[in-house]
């Protein structure tokens, strides 16, 4: 008889193991690298409504460093989306994009024509389209040659500040939703749970992994390439406010953290994949392009389709074999139709 325990001990003893080894890569993933990205997020885009409320004209210094420093912040947590995001559409609300039809300058255009009093609180502004709101709405404002002059400059003073307040009070109830509720959701797994175990929230995080590599790629930046007869730079993320090569390199860094912090620090998958990251981020770098206008030459398009193509890469690394490793598969795109 205690032969037979002691096999069985021997045999539930790797499973053990695993489940310690789920717990803490969880642990470590919600406590260092979801929580601080929306604190960051919450504390910027405050700082941004407080900034519009001193200077709210489009030029100035003061409110587009806020602005993108505010956005930076969303960009570094913009592949989190599950959860407190999703709910009641924020990250749409405050990241409108692509907008393949123009939706976002022309709602924008017939509040500035019709002087909407819906802009005259935050509150009111939540129900407008979210084509209107967040940080896009926002580049056009600020940086937008038509949008930014447009009708009357008290009421585009109004409207900055109101939008500003929008994404301050979306972000603050992102990261009060996490902190207050779901991050201990996923800490403390449960059969009646939103996650039934610590694999299951490793599925959540695996799919942000894979999804936000995904978007890097194919929208921010294939997007843009075109085709080789007919490129489209003006189809690249945040051109107005030449962002466009610095939201591949925030999602990067995001998404490398991300990954070295499932496979565990230190581990050889770790060095791969920093190897793997480290190869796109080098030749961003080298770039010399920030809104990716480049892609109308030959020799531009091919640089940025090199980067494009070290992503890609990344995304099989991830597939093959930390998705494995974890007994997790990417599942279900929460950014489909985006």
């Amino acid at each position: 008889m205690i032969r037979i325990l002691a096999a069985l001990t021997i045999l539930t003893l790797p499973t053990a193991l695993a489940a310690q080894d789920d717990a803490a890569i969880v642990e470590d993933v919600v406590n260092s690298h979801i929580l601080p990205r929306f604190e960051m997020l919450a504390e910027r885009s405050d700082h941004l409504a407080d900034i519009a409320q001193e200077t709210c004209e489009a030029t100035a210094p003061p409110l587009r460093t806020a602005y993108g420093e505010a956005f930076d912040a969303w960009v570094a947590a913009s592949h989190l989306r599950f959860g407190p995001t999703e709910q009641d559409d924020r990250a749409f609300a405050l990241a409108f994009w692509p907008d393949s039809r123009g939706a976002t300058p022309k709602r924008l255009a017939e509040l500035i024509a019709d002087q909407d009093p819906i802009a005259d609180t935050a509150e009111e502004y939540a129900d407008v389209s979210i084509a209107a709101r967040g940080f896009y709405a926002l580049e056009f404002l600020l940086y937008d040659p038509a949008i930014s002059t447009m009708g009357d400059a008290t009421y585009r003073c109004q409207l900055v500040r109101t939008v500003t307040q929008d994404i301050a009070a979306t972000t603050a109830s992102i990261s009060r939703d996490w902190h207050e509720d779901y991050a201990a959701r996923m800490l403390n797994p449960a059969p009646d749970g939103t996650y039934r175990s610590e694999n299951e929230v490793l599925r959540e995080l695996f799919k942000s992994l894979t999804t936000g590599l995904e978007f890097t790629a194919d929208t921010r930046l294939s997007r843009p390439m075109g085709s080789f007869d007919r490129p489209r730079p003006t189809r690249a993320e945040a051109w107005r406010s030449g962002r466009s090569a610095r939201h591949v390199e925030l999602s990067l860094d995001a998404l490398n953290d991300l990954a070295i912090r499932m496979a565990g620090e230190g581990t050889d998958l770790a060095s791969e994949f920093n190897t793997a990251f480290a190869y796109s981020q080098t030749r961003l770098a080298r770039l010399d392009n920030p809104t990716f206008a480049g892609v109308s030459s030959a020799q531009g398009r091919l640089r940025i389709e090199v980067i494009e193509q070290g992503v890609q890469a990344i995304r099989t690394l991830a597939r093959d074999e930390l998705g494995p490793r974890l007994g997790v598969a990417a599942g279900f795109n929460s950014m489909d139709g985006d």
